[in-house]
């Protein structure tokens, strides 16, 4: 590790160095990455927060997965993510990279996917990426495109939308983890979602940023259905992470006991001009309060 700090060091004095530096950079997050994989190996917790570190992941999801992948007996070491943008931030790059896992992505931007296909880990990995704007009718299709096995390692869902609703439709895969945004805003008891609307995009479909996706009491009723377990999430209060039902373990079941809803702390709201207004905990279900949700049990429209 310190000679790669070292090597960093002497590659920034060089002027024009900046992709090798980076690349450089990147070495030195793996073998980062990889120490506390090792670590975390080591650790006896049944929270499921105690394991998170970040490497490309935006919370401690990268923790998260290396501790699944060691409880969770996995066939076919494959991977689907959506709403990945370029990559360069996702729940599953450090898998792919730590673990030599193949991947498939999807992302609405064409241009950030270009991004992607011109890095060198698009070479040096086998990675699929398709740019799509997804949809109940085109979901399906779109990931039969990848070619893998229904039984895939890892489904990572995040579209800041209609996910409950893509993910009520999903058929063509049987992920063994399956790791889906929720939306603390919507608070930890009622089974809600924002309306399917094919054309649903968070900030334009209200300017707070806050109105999107479904309840953590909504997926965990979804997975249910669908025969997995909710085994936690992560302590940022924005990902949940579910193991299906014939896989689990006492170690699984343990935490599935001491899983829980987490409030998510960030403040990402935004007035009508587009500017972050700060504000935090329960007032922000103020900012949305009036708006349509989706009883997903009952079928019956609400309001916030």
């Amino acid at each position: 590790m310190l000679r790669l700090i070292q090597r960093l060091k002497s590659i920034l004095k060089t002027p024009g160095n900046v992709y090798r530096a980076l690349q450089a950079l990147d070495e030195v997050k793996i073998n980062e990455g990889k120490i506390l994989a090792r670590l975390n190996a080591e650790l006896k917790s049944t929270q499921l927060q105690d394991y998170e570190f970040k490497i490309f992941s935006q919370w401690g999801e990268d923790g998260i997965i290396q501790k699944l992948i060691s409880a969770v007996e996995i066939k076919n070491h494959t991977f689907i993510e959506f709403g990945v943008e370029d990559f360069s931030e996702a729940n599953c790059r450090f898998l792919m990279r730590n673990n030599n896992w193949s991947g498939f992505v999807i992302d609405g931007s064409r241009d950030k996917l270009d991004r992607l296909r011109n890095s060198a880990e698009f070479w040096a990995y086998q990675l699929t990426a398709v740019p799509a704007f997804i949809t109940l009718e085109n979901i399906n299709d779109l990931l039969r495109r990848s070619g893998f096995d229904e039984d895939i390692g890892i489904l990572s869902v995040d579209i800041d939308g209609v996910d409950y609703w893509v993910l009520e439709a999903i058929t063509s895969h049987r992920p063994r983890i399956l790791i889906t945004e929720y939306n603390s805003v919507f608070g930890a008891e009622r089974k809600i979602s924002v309306p399917y609307a094919a054309d649903f995009q968070r900030t334009a479909h209200h300017y707070s940023n806050l109105y999107f996706g479904a309840s953590l009491p909504a997926l965990v009723y979804l997975a249910r259905r669908k025969g997995y377990t909710f085994v936690g999430s992560n302590s940022a209060g924005v990902n949940a992470f579910f193991v299906r039902n014939d896989l689990m373990t006492e170690e699984l079941t343990s935490m599935a006991q001491t899983a829980h809803h987490v409030t998510s702390k960030a403040r990402e709201s935004r007035d009508r001009g587009g500017r972050l207004t700060y504000i935090g905990g329960p007032d922000r279900q103020d900012v949305i309060r009036g708006l349509p949700v989706i009883n997903v049990e009952t079928g019956v429209q609400e309001t916030l």
